[in-house]
């Protein structure tokens, strides 16, 4: 099993920054890569970004690509979402997964396990 922990959400204003964390521990020997994912309410969950394992390059999703950041290794176990310019659209729980497949890991059923989330308030 793969525990994955978020963290680094909170309230701000619009247009401020944000960095988020997540750290994975437990059997992470399989992981292929690891991505960021929001879910606001009634909404599904939304792909933000990716990073493999032997590639290092991150995906984006066009929505977000210009805003935000994602960094880390999935080696190391974390990674991170630097997220700037924030809106009140970007108010969501924000999660971390991780997948056993290396590629094209955009959509929520290509991840194998889940951190808890972290909310992220943004005030206008």
């Amino acid at each position: 099993q793969v525990q994955l922990v978020e963290s680094g959400g909170g309230l701000v204003q619009a247009g401020d920054s944000l960095r988020l964390s997540c750290a994975a521990s437990g059997s992470t020997f399989g992981i292929r890569a690891m991505g960021w994912f929001r879910q606001s309410s009634g909404k599904d969950r939304e792909f933000l970004a990716f990073i493999s394992r032997s590639a290092g390059s991150v995906f984006y999703a066009d929505s977000v690509k210009d805003r935000f950041t994602m960094s880390g290794d999935v080696a190391w176990n974390r990674v991170y979402l630097e997220m700037n310019n924030l809106k009140p659209a970007d108010t969501a729980v924000y999660y971390c997964g991780a997948a056993r497949q290396e590629f094209a890991v955009t959509g929520v059923g290509s991840y194998d396990y889940w951190g808890q989330g972290t909310q992220v308030t943004v005030s206008s």
